[in-house]
């Protein structure tokens, strides 16, 4: 009985309801920072603990978004809900946004202070329209000579030599959002965002919430313990999008089906890119996307497919694993694994997880472990720069790349301090061998070579300590990075 009187308080007491949104979505480690720390490690940890169905399909509609609306934003600082008795339901609620942070990177070479953003956070709904939107405008003060994105996307330098205001800094602007159309079993969606398939955390093989966010149009169905996504997304050739490579157009489309049973669940993720062809029927969702790949030029579109699993033991546990192939010469070849028509990854992962208390107060305790294997080649192409299963340069799937293998491993815990205050603590450990041969650069033209899978790769350690303190109106983040990679983050957000 305590357990799930402790279970309860976690739902009521979770810290979602401060800058809650209509879906579950990615997390967003480079920019567009909220209160909300490391959402989606606590969605894993409650798909860990929690009894019903477990789907892995995110973003996705979160159902008590309009039933909870007013208790979550009224306090917003611009908010109207109209008359309840009224047959046309609407509510909206605006809150700025404000945040400082010190950035320093080895992988970048460069130390970024002041980092200052502001924006508005909109959200609401409208009968079964629900919708938000976080856009902010950013500058950054750059030590280095050339400045690099540190989230990768495009930015503008002003430098005072040219007479751009007497200073240097770099100045940009990035947004996310979702605007979506609500049936029973159907949810059509125009969003701004990443899309993060199958059960994996940080390693997931098809499309990975490490991605860069991209525009997308979606439609989810469900059917009691049957769930279709189909998407469209609209992708970048070139990792610099002002490139006129970005004047080609890369559009991907893809199909996950997943079964969730009681305490297991079964997906199929598949994906095809096209390079300046695109074909809407593949939207359709019960169009297969593996076969229907035969039907078109083959120089021009690549095609992948993942079957994934998630297994939960006795509400403590969960073991999940997933497998991606690329391209295969015959089963019998990706056994010997010899060459590079056989490309394919593999990840398998486990989490453990306990809600307790201390002082009447719900405290989240859980650690997370995963291995990924990327052969090489995976996710290129045939030439360079066109149908490539990425989007301004970085894989949609694992964010190691091809010719990869990675151990991830975290602990973390979360105290619930009140209804609008928590305080979180992780440490991640990352053990990566990348290889450096031909084959492991999403940009390599795929070649049908004898592989070599990481040979005389080093090892690449790294532990990652992170603190948060997370409160109605702000939160403070700090994040170190210790080892081959040196990073320090410090982040101040302020939210009304």
């Amino acid at each position: 009985m305590k357990a799930f009187f402790v279970s309860l308080a976690l739902t009521t007491m979770g810290f979602a309801e401060i800058g809650s949104s209509p879906v579950i979505g990615s997390e967003r480690t480079r920019n567009l920072r909220g209160l909300d720390y490391a959402p989606m490690l606590f969605e894993y940890h409650r798909q860990t603990v929690d009894d019903g169905r477990h789907f892995f399909t995110y973003p996705r509609r979160d159902t008590t978004f309009r039933k909870d609306f007013y208790k979550n934003h009224k306090n917003a600082l611009a908010f109207f809900e109209n008359d309840s008795n009224s047959s046309h339901r609407f509510a909206i609620a605006v809150s700025p946004i404000l945040g400082i942070e010190y950035k320093s990177s080895s992988v970048i070479g460069d130390t970024i202070w002041p980092a200052i953003d502001g924006g508005l956070f909109l959200r609401g709904y409208a009968d079964s329209l629900d919708f938000d939107l976080d856009a902010r405008i950013y500058s950054e003060g750059h030590k280095a000579k050339k400045p690099k994105s540190y989230d990768y996307e495009v930015f503008d330098v002003q430098s005072k030599d040219k007479g751009d205001g007497g200073i240097d800094y770099v100045s940009f602007a990035r947004y996310r959002a979702h605007f979506a159309l609500n049936y029973a079993w159907a949810r059509l969606q125009l969003a701004r965002d990443v899309l993060h398939w199958g059960p994996g955390y940080y390693n997931n093989l098809s499309l990975n919430q490490f991605a860069l966010p991209y525009n997308m149009l979606s439609l989810d169905l469900i059917f009691g313990p049957l769930r279709i996504y189909t998407v469209y997304a609209d992708l970048r050739v070139n990792s610099w999008s002002y490139s006129k490579e970005n004047l080609n157009d890369r559009n991907l489309y893809a199909h996950r089906y997943e079964v969730a049973l009681k305490h297991v669940t079964f997906g199929i993720s598949e994906l095809q890119i096209l390079y300046n062809e695109n074909k809407p029927w593949l939207f359709v969702p019960i169009a297969p996307l593996f076969i229907e790949k035969g039907n078109y030029t083959e120089r021009v579109n690549n095609g992948a497919v993942a079957f994934d699993f998630n297994a939960q033991l006795f509400k403590k546990a969960r073991v999940y694993g997933e497998f991606f192939l690329d391209d295969m010469e015959s089963p019998y070849a990706v056994y010997e694994n010899r060459y590079s028509n056989n490309r394919w990854a593999a990840m398998f992962g486990v989490q453990f997880a306990h809600d307790t208390e201390v002082k009447g107060k719900p405290l989240q305790l859980g650690t997370i472990a995963e291995i990924a294997r990327v052969e090489p080649f995976t996710y290129c192409h045939y030439d360079t720069a066109q149908a490539q299963i990425a989007h301004l340069g970085h894989p949609l799937g694992n964010p190691n790349g091809p010719n990869s293998l990675a151990i991830d491993w975290t602990v973390y815990s979360r105290l619930l301090w009140s209804p609008r205050t928590d305080i979180f603590f992780g440490l991640h450990n990352k053990w990566l061998w990348k290889g450096k041969d031909y084959g492991s650069d999403i940009d390599d033209p795929y070649k049908t070579v004898r592989k070599k899978f990481i040979e005389k790769a080093p090892l690449q350690y790294t532990i990652s300590p992170s603190f948060s303190y997370n409160g109605q109106h702000a939160s403070f983040e700090l994040e170190l990075i210790f080892g081959k990679n040196r990073a320090f983050f410090v982040n101040n957000t302020f939210y009304w």
